[in-house]
């Protein structure tokens, strides 16, 4: 069997990595439920999903001070992750409605999985390195699909028990860890030995084209969870105009969030021709587009919002395979992990402010308050057009 995987290395890692980051959202695709039945509001969901947005934060710097992810194997790290992330996720449905455990139990969450997305980049550089962009591509895309799961499991479970689909989400994840420890560390990537200082991890920061694309990423990130976040809040709204039962919101968000492994998987082959430069611009400056232009349209047909939407999704997330490729191209071999870890930690903190201020003022500004994520775009492409001259194609 072992023999068998490592013959598809690719299809191993990026199913491992669908079911690893099934955790991510787990709770967001039950919240109509959880919410109903403790009383929870839109900020506890904003509170709660900030924990494992800072727990995923506090992991990957610990990845970089320590230089755990050159230290020791890729594969091992990913497994234990998983392994520990299904038991908090699942240890939730015993805190849930009860602050502080709740949150701590989800910031655990974060802290695992910040052992299997950045693990995961790099195992697929060093299974797959000749194209790095379309194999990132793959693996943004489970992430993203990985994202979206609970909200298809819930939608699968209505007049269900909110704590299936959650034990489900664990049960995934062990499998997930489970494909990878079988699989093992590619050899494409030197290990490194002995502990590495903090300033070995962020030596890609010194690298000009290095800053450039990672300061592409930052944008792109401002954009990216908020709008998964605001996800179900918009289709709700669309929902609501229709006259719709809200037991097509997770069906609905699974859509809008899950068809971004489409737009992953599409600019990966795009890269091949295009460079992933090119990709990232463009995915860029359309996902721009809508976070100026969709509030505007609100009083459009909801069923053409919801159109929007799904167009959306495809272009918000098909441009970070794209950095992470150019970024993986341009740090030091010697310490690639650490340095997708520093940028992954920079990039995930810059999620907290835009999830808390687009939680936290749905309430008064309703579908406005997308307008705040569109310095995010803005922001990335300014930076990223100072990497024009020297980066080249992933």
């Amino acid at each position: 069997m072992i023999d068998l995987l490592r013959r598809y290395p690719l299809p191993v890692i990026v199913l491992a990595q669908l079911f690893g980051t099934s955790l991510w959202f787990s709770i967001n695709g039950v919240w109509l439920s959880l919410a109903g039945e403790l009383g929870l509001t839109e900020s506890d969901l904003g509170r709660l999903t900030l924990a494992v947005q800072a727990g995923f934060i506090a992991g990957t710097l610990t990845i970089a001070v320590t230089g755990l992810a050159d230290r020791f194997g890729a594969s091992r790290i990913f497994a234990l992750s998983s392994l520990l992330g299904a038991l908090v996720n699942g240890g939730f449905i015993f805190a849930a409605g009860a602050p502080p455990l709740d949150f701590l139990l989800r910031f655990a969450t974060g802290l695992c999985l910040a052992g299997i997305y950045p693990l995961g980049m790099k195992m697929v550089i060093a299974w797959t390195p000749k194209y790095a962009g379309a194999a990132l591509a793959w693996l943004v895309g489970m992430l993203t699909l990985g994202t979206a799961l609970p909200h298809l499991m819930r939608g699968a479970t209505l007049g269900m028990p909110w704590e299936w689909p959650l034990m489900a989400a664990s049960c995934l994840a062990v499998a997930g860890g489970l494909l990878v420890f079988l699989l093992g560390d590619g050899p494409h990537l030197p290990k490194s030995s002995g502990r590495l200082p903090l300033s070995q991890g962020l030596a890609a920061l010194r690298i000009p084209r290095f800053r450039a694309v990672a300061g592409g990423y930052f944008g792109h990130m401002w954009e990216l969870y908020a709008f998964w976040t605001l996800t179900p809040l918009l289709i709700g709204r669309e929902l609501q105009r229709m006259g719709q039962s809200d037991s097509l919101i997770p069906w609905l968000s699974f859509a809008v969030i899950g068809i971004g492994a489409a737009g992953c998987v599409g600019g990966g082959r795009l890269s091949r021709t295009r460079g992933s430069e090119w990709v990232a611009r463009r995915a860029l400056m359309v996902s721009g587009a809508f976070c100026l232009v969709y509030p505007w349209l609100n009083g459009l047909s909801p069923a053409l919002l919801i159109v929007l939407l799904i167009v959306w999704g495809i272009a918000v997330v098909a441009d970070s395979p794209q950095f992470s490729a150019l970024a993986s191209a341009t740090a030091p071999r010697e310490s690639v992990g650490s340095s997708l870890a520093v940028m992954n930690a920079v990039g995930f903190g810059l999620t907290l402010p835009a999830i808390w201020l687009t939680s936290g003022l749905w309430g008064q500004l309703n579908v406005w308050v997308v307008l705040l994520l569109f310095p995010g775009p803005v922001l990335g492409l300014c930076a990223l057009s100072r990497a024009r001259p020297e980066v080249q194609a992933g």
